[in-house]
């Protein structure tokens, strides 16, 4: 992937989502992997939450208009070729990050894509979303998705579909499409059965399946962050869809491979792997 050349400024992202205290996922993690990528990282925070290796303790969000200004004034100054979202906690600041992702044209169909993470809870079970906020997310913020990631306790927060097998998968694909996505990527990797990690990603007329072998680790922190922040680092560099996906679904299995352990519960994902491999 091809990075900035001396004195010439790189591409540049916008993360919009919250910070994890930990440094595993949330802007971190999506700092992190557009840092190796080459992109200068603009970022949008949404919240602060209390966490480390082993759970989320407490989160304030912040007041979305806040949000929505962060993202009014680093696209309007300096500009971002791509987006995703994270964290967005509540209704008031989905509500926000939408009017404003209109006003810069950012979203489905226009100049910018944006990669709609629709992070619902943590990896330890955590709520990160307010219940409420999941109308809001259906109506507001999906049909702004250039890529919705979800994994598949968000499909079934989100469709009520309970992804158990491939059948399944697509049908939840399809009622993510019905909200109005442009792409959904159905992540497999919660199948736990399954032999390999398998993602479906389709458009309703284009569909690509995606596997690769599950890494044996229980340090996967941060790793739905890593895979959309590496797709959205491909979509920046100007990849199609299906191209930025195989690339991010790359990115993070070497990811998993290099993660490493950290205080006494799940260590963090690692998208530092690149750098560490040249050592």
């Amino acid at each position: 992937m091809p990075t900035a050349a001396q004195g010439v400024a790189p591409r540049r992202v916008l993360t919009i989502a919250g910070s994890d205290s930990g440094g595993g996922a949330g802007i971190q993690a999506d700092m992190r992997t557009f840092a190796v990528l080459g992109l200068h990282a603009c970022v949008a925070i949404t919240a602060v939450t209390v966490q480390n290796s082993v759970g989320v303790q407490d989160f304030r969000g912040v007041e979305p208009a806040i949000v929505a200004a962060q993202i009014r004034s680093v696209a309007g100054d300096i500009g971002v070729e791509a987006a995703k979202t994270g964290m967005l906690a509540s209704t008031g600041i989905i509500e926000a990050v939408a009017a404003a992702a209109d006003a810069e044209d950012i979203g489905r169909g226009r100049a910018t894509p944006l990669v709609v993470d629709p992070v619902a809870a943590s990896m330890h079970g955590d709520s990160l979303l307010a219940a409420e906020a999941l109308d809001a997310l259906r109506s507001e913020l999906i049909p702004r998705a250039t890529l919705l990631t979800p994994n598949l306790d968000e499909v079934r927060l989100i469709t009520g579909i309970e992804v158990v097998d491939a059948a399944s998968q697509r049908a939840a694909a399809d009622a993510l499409l019905a909200l109005g996505a442009q792409w959904a990527l159905v992540k497999g990797g919660h199948l736990r059965e399954h032999p390999e990690s398998p993602d479906l990603l389709t458009d309703g007329t284009e569909s690509v399946e995606f596997t690769a072998p599950r890494v044996p680790t229980g340090h996967d922190h941060g790793a739905g962050d890593t895979l959309a922040a590496a797709t959205t680092a491909a979509l920046a560099h100007g990849a199609a869809v299906p191209e930025a996906v195989a690339f991010g679904k790359a990115w993070v299995t070497e990811g998993l491979r290099w993660a490493y352990p950290l205080g006494a519960g799940h260590g963090p994902v690692n998208p530092l792997w690149a750098v560490a491999a040249q050592v």
